[in-house]
């Protein structure tokens, strides 16, 4: 048996400044065998998982084309026709199932269902008899099209997501079993009609706690396969947008039906729950200060990397920058770098950091500070999200002031691995207060050693008053932009 293995991965905010090109994909493109198992073997990826699985299944793998870049703006017509025309003709040929890596969450100027439309490409190369499995962020908005054109779907159930490597598993095995015609799969999808911000997607309390549970449940059933929740992503202005449910049993449809009607009834009786609420940047500062213990973590969700934001908001900086307590934040500022390179270490650097991208996320703030390290900005994932996975910052600089501390960026790159600050030498216990610009994921970098968390509500194109979006494309009515009562 050979299994093919191909992907592409990217969340896409339709509101976030400035497009998404095909160089924005260069550092994680990845083509063949060789290559791809040098990069992710041994990692908590979902490559990394596929990899396990298929040597525990003794098929062999034929990689094609993996690529992937970090979350931002719309990516351009012409990228994404020539990133769909790569992954077909790297299809591998011959094979006897396809594993397919997506996010869900892909919009590009001539697709908004990038995901639905790179399936019907492969179908009509490979066919409608090839099995097809293909793996997805919680942060997916599922379309139609996808549920028909693969046969397995398979999400992660976990936000933070420490659970691609499982997942990814998952889908190989459901994969072989369908090689084997072990199984006919046979899928419901469900539309909730709400949209949820991240910040309301955490799995390990709260309500989403509870869906996802009751997922567990279902897939109890001996006769269900598999049962994906996917929260959806709120910031892809697409038809597609927000909370979904895929059920897949052994060729029940109507069981299929009644579990994901049954989910979606669930959500929609308690959608209440998912609202979610915060301090304004000037609270918040002042929250942190006041607080008896330390480090206080300030949650800057709207300007989550993750999310696609410009990751250079500067509301909590100016607050920052005279706060009588030790802080810490990262911004992502080439231009500065630039300038703390030219000056070198032990320089005074003095000037305009941030809010540079655009006007949506603050104007740019004043900092005097000696340049304490210039790095290059790379290292490994130590923590339990995507653990050995490479990442990188760009050219970085550290400046210190009398009261902030500042990790500049040559590139976005959220807090998804205390690597983030520990590789430019520094120590979270150090600081009074840190600045994280991620919803969810930096739980798995500074959860454990956070004393106290502070939710900022300030503008962003991912802020979580979903209200101050301006939505064009979405289907209505959808909760909580429209009044149901």
């Amino acid at each position: 048996m050979r299994i093919g293995i191909i992907g592409l991965v990217h969340e896409t905010n339709t509101f976030a400044p400035g497009r998404t090109e095909l160089c924005h994909f260069q550092d994680e493109w990845i083509v063949g065998n060789a290559p791809f198992i040098k990069r992710y073997e041994h990692t908590r990826t979902f490559m990394g998982g596929v990899l396990s699985a298929a040597a525990k299944l003794d098929v062999e793998i034929a990689v094609g084309l993996y690529a992937a870049a970090t979350p931002s703006g719309m990516v351009t017509r012409d990228s994404m026709d020539s990133i769909i025309e790569h992954l077909v003709d790297s299809i591998p040929d011959p094979i006897d199932g396809l594993v397919v890596m997506l996010h869900g969450a892909i919009v590009s100027e001539n697709f908004d269902d990038v995901e639905g439309q790179l399936l019907r490409r492969i179908r009509e190369k490979a066919g409608s008899n090839l099995p097809v499995a293909i793996t997805l962020d919680l942060h997916a908005n599922i379309s139609p099209q996808m549920v028909q054109l693969a046969d397995i779907l398979v999400g992660q159930d976990t936000y933070p997501h420490v659970d691609s490597y499982e997942r990814a598993i998952e889908a190989i095995y459901l994969l072989y079993r369908c090689m084997h015609s072990e199984i006919r799969p046979t899928r419901s999808y469900r539309h909730a009609r709400i949209l949820v911000a991240p910040q309301a997607m955490v799995t390990d309390k709260g309500f989403m706690k509870e869906i996802i549970e009751a997922a567990f449940e279902i897939e109890k059933d001996v006769r269900v396969l598999n049962v994906t929740v996917a929260g959806g992503f709120p910031f892809s202005d697409v038809v597609d947008a927000g909370m979904s449910f895929v059920v897949t049993t052994e060729n029940d449809l109507s069981l299929a039906e009644s579990y994901a009607e049954q989910l979606c009834q669930l959500v929609w009786d308690r959608r209440g729950e998912f609202e979610v609420t915060g301090f304004t940047a000037e609270e918040s500062v002042a929250l942190g200060v006041q607080s008896a213990v330390a480090p206080v973590i300030l949650i800057e969700g709207s300007d989550n990397v993750g999310g696609g934001s410009p990751g250079d908001a500067t509301f909590l900086l100016k607050h920052l920058v005279d706060a009588p307590a030790k802080s810490l934040i990262v911004i992502h500022d080439k231009e500065a770098v630039t300038e703390a390179c030219r000056l070198g270490v032990g320089a005074l650097f003095q000037g305009l950091i941030g809010g540079k991208t655009d006007t949506f996320h603050g104007p740019p703030v004043w900092i005097s500070g000696e340049v304490r390290v210039l790095f290059d900005g790379k290292y490994r994932h130590i923590g339990p999200y995507m653990t050995g996975h490479s990442a990188d910052m760009g050219p970085s600089a550290v400046i210190e002031t009398d009261t902030v501390t500042v990790v500049l960026t040559g590139k976005r790159v959220g807090p998804w691995d205390v690597g983030h600050i520990t590789s430019v030498g520094l120590q979270p216990n150090d600081f009074k207060l840190i600045v994280v610009k991620s919803a969810v994921a930096w739980q798995t970098a500074f959860g454990p050693l956070a004393k106290a968390i502070i939710q900022v509500d300030t503008p962003g194109c991912c802020g979580f008053n979903l209200h101050e979006l301006p939505y064009e494309h979405i289907q209505r009515p959808i909760y909580p932009l429209d009044d149901f009562e």
